[in-house]
């Protein structure tokens, strides 16, 4: 007998989706969505830019796992998760524990496009490496997949496809049916 989901966790790399899959799933389940990176911006008062530059990464990844651990503990949520969130074995455990977790799968071509079109690129989401973009997102890519195949419960392709067909296809994944209206 499985145990009734708690929350559903969105995991994938950055332009992946996770936001905007995540505020259609937060209706359709009648859920709080709660977006990783803009608690940790709210708690913190300052951007994630601004966290990296002052703190590095691993200070943001520090209230990273903060605000995770604390998330898992309030009421059942949809949570995008930041595409890093996953690297600690201590957030892995959290996942673990406490939801339902869905790898959004995005190719490098797809999240270049996105992460160009989108103004909020800038301000929020800074450089992980010293390399160009293209050479930075496939690295990462190929080095967190094992991870976010290994924590997720289920994993959707979802290029070419439309927000609502993927949050369409994770509700028809989830271990129990979602609520009726």
């Amino acid at each position: 007998m499985s145990q009734p989901l708690h929350h559903l966790y969105l995991t994938g790399y950055r332009g992946s989706g996770k936001t905007s899959v995540g505020k259609l799933l937060g209706m359709k389940l009648n859920r709080p969505v709660i977006d990783l990176d803009d608690r940790i911006e709210w708690s913190a008062k300052i951007s994630i830019r601004e966290i990296f530059e002052r703190e590095g990464e691993s200070g943001f990844r520090d209230r990273e796992s903060s605000e995770l651990l604390q998330i898992s503990k309030e009421s059942p949520s949809v949570v995008s998760l930041g595409g890093g969130a996953v690297l600690r074995e201590q957030n892995q455990q959290v996942l673990e524990a406490t939801g339902f977790c869905v790898w959004l799968k995005v190719d490098a071509d797809t999240v270049l496009e996105r992460l160009t079109q989108d103004s909020n690129t800038a301000t929020r989401r800074p450089s992980l490496t010293h390399l160009p973009a293209r050479e930075e997102v496939l690295t990462l890519l190929m080095a967190r997949a094992p991870i976010y195949a290994s924590v997720s419960n289920a994993q959707i392709d979802v290029m070419r496809k439309s927000i609502k067909a993927i949050a369409e296809e994770i509700i028809s994944l989830l271990p129990e049916p979602p609520p009726s209206h």
